[in-house]
């Protein structure tokens, strides 16, 4: 099964200049350290699902010790994650593959911890995806996540304009879906933590910065039209924020031992 790639090289570039060189995803380095608090990663073995160009999976093998492999279903981002890596020196310690839709192409036991920022949002099957990451896992790995969230009420306007803003494909679920898939899938120890105080006010920092100081670095990257888009693209996502129907949040369970 093909996929349509959705990450073109404006997205991509504007995504680095707010989240940082290599980022694709809310928080940055930090986000990468709330998805890892209290799990044992030196010397293990990582997947890192949705691993875009490569900055988080770099960051668990540089400064967590692990060894990473990251996937996407997006060629062009593989392909720029696997010269980051060869550029920083850490292609012996991070490896990174495309993959389809789908079962994932590793054996069962052959990771210590699945993470992933974003990519379940964006999966309409997650039942077969949790599934999957619990096979992929040995006994007693973790998976943990950071994810967009929906609530249980029907979209707003607001809610379906932000989506045509965005330009990405959603499959947004509430915390409550999410924790009982998790269970489903044979998860224990899940726990979950609402982190939409948090990119609330991250996101306004955000917003602000971008028809600000960044708004001329905008221009000058990806032309004036692209540029206002992003700005608009951040003020609508404020607007389901602020009106508390799109949530952010992090997810994690247990393979039983």
């Amino acid at each position: 099964m093909s996929h349509e790639a959705e990450y073109n090289d404006n997205m991509v570039r504007m995504l680095e200049l707010i989240w940082g060189e290599g980022y694709m995803a809310p928080g940055g380095p930090g986000n990468v350290a709330r998805i890892l608090s209290s799990i044992d990663t030196r010397d293990q073995h990582i997947l890192d699902v949705g691993c875009g160009i490569g900055g988080p999976a770099m960051e668990m093998a540089s400064r967590y010790g692990a060894r990473v492999t990251g996937i996407d279903l997006e060629a062009p981002l593989i392909a720029r994650a696997e010269r980051a890596a060869g550029e920083r020196g850490l292609a012996d310690r991070c490896r990174f593959q495309a993959v389809a839709p789908g079962a994932l192409p590793f054996a069962d036991g052959e990771f210590d911890v699945v993470v992933s920022s974003g990519a379940v949002t964006q999966t309409d099957d997650v039942a077969s995806l949790f599934s999957e990451f619990h096979r992929v896992l040995r006994p007693g790995g973790w998976f943990s996540c950071y994810e967009w969230l929906r609530t249980d009420r029907p979209y707003t306007e607001a809610m379906h304009y932000w989506f045509e803003m965005e330009g990405l494909t959603y499959a947004m679920r509430s915390f409550e879906e999410y924790l009982s898939l998790l269970a489903e899938a044979g998860f224990t120890e899940i726990d979950s933590e609402d982190a939409t105080d948090w990119y609330r006010v991250e996101g306004r920092r955000e917003y602000e910065l971008l028809r600000g100081e960044l708004y001329q670095p905008l221009v000058d990257a990806l032309g004036q039209a692209d540029a206002d888009h992003f700005v608009e693209n951040w003020r609508a996502m404020l607007v389901v924020i602020d009106g508390g129907e799109m949530k952010q949040g992090y997810l994690r369970g247990r393979r039983p031992t």
